[in-house]
């Protein structure tokens, strides 16, 4: 009788695994469909399979769209983002899981509770903030918004690492003359490389597809991240779903392969967080 049960179980949990993976992969496999077939056919029947895939479509709006330099972009800023919430969380985490800092507890409240306002309540003093230094339409204004907005997070999942690192490992360290750089560069960031990894992951995926931001500080084409492009292009290709399901496909395509390669450390990292915290 348990081992009826357990298959049942088991079966219900695969069916919902399932329906959620094609929740998920179902519009995708659209998109690139409706890439390849003609706008006329799209409208005709939207959800048809092409009869002559037209694979040209994908080279043709790369160069009119000029999606190069938005992909650059986000490459640039996604990248730089990453870099200044990895350095600044671990230093961060690894001070505050091994010293008593004062007042920690009233700042983890504050990040706390700061995470849980939407992020439209800041947009206007942000934009005159930014207007004021001569930021606007650059991308250190967005990455400075971006490392300020997934710094608390990646704060408290890296300090559950840390504090599962053995304080000997530390001390062995000391005695043998390493300074605290070296302890940390040495001893703390390699046993930590998987939290930091998920962080990455995290932090390159938000803010490779986060729109409101981009578009609201990166204003002209030259300057655009590549969702705040893909807006910008609505209206020329609004009646063209062809070409405006192309360059989906083509902004979607990084995020999807990298997320594809590096799947199985992520979720490794996710679990052992959620384990060690």
């Amino acid at each position: 009788m348990e081992l009826h049960i357990g298959k049942l179980a088991r079966l219900f949990v695969y069916v919902l695994l399932g329906a959620a993976a094609f929740s998920v992969a179902a519009p995708l496999a659209l998109m690139v469909l409706n890439s390849l077939r003609s706008n006329f056919d799209i409208l005709i029947t939207p959800l048809g399979w092409p009869s002559e895939p037209e694979w040209g479509v994908f080279a043709r709006v790369w160069k009119e769209a000029e999606l190069g330099q938005a992909i650059t972009n986000s490459l640039i800023i996604a990248a730089a983002t990453v870099g200044i919430v990895c350095t600044i969380s671990s230093m961060a985490a690894w001070v505050i899981a091994r010293r008593s800092v004062p007042g920690w507890m009233t700042v983890s409240l504050y990040f706390l509770a700061t995470t849980t306002v939407p992020i439209q309540m800041f947009m206007f003093p942000l934009y005159f903030m930014m207007a004021k230094l001569g930021l606007i339409n650059s991308p250190i204004a967005v990455i400075i918004i971006y490392s300020a907005i997934f710094t608390p997070f990646s704060l408290f999942l890296l300090r559950t690492y840390v504090l599962d690192i053995p304080m000997e490992l530390e001390e062995a360290a000391r005695i043998d003359g390493a300074s605290d750089w070296a302890v940390f560069t040495r001893v703390i960031v390699p046993l930590i490389s998987p939290g930091l990894l998920t962080v990455a992951l995290i932090v390159c995926l938000n803010v490779w597809n986060e729109f409101l931001i981009a578009i609201t500080f990166l204003q002209n084409s030259d300057s655009a991240t590549a969702t705040a492009r893909f807006y910008q292009l609505t209206g020329r290709y609004g009646n063209n779903l062809s070409d405006l399901m192309a360059v989906a496909t083509i902004i979607a395509l990084p995020t999807l392969v990298f997320f594809v390669l590096v799947q199985r450390r992520f979720i490794e990292g996710v679990s052992a967080g959620a384990v060690k915290g």
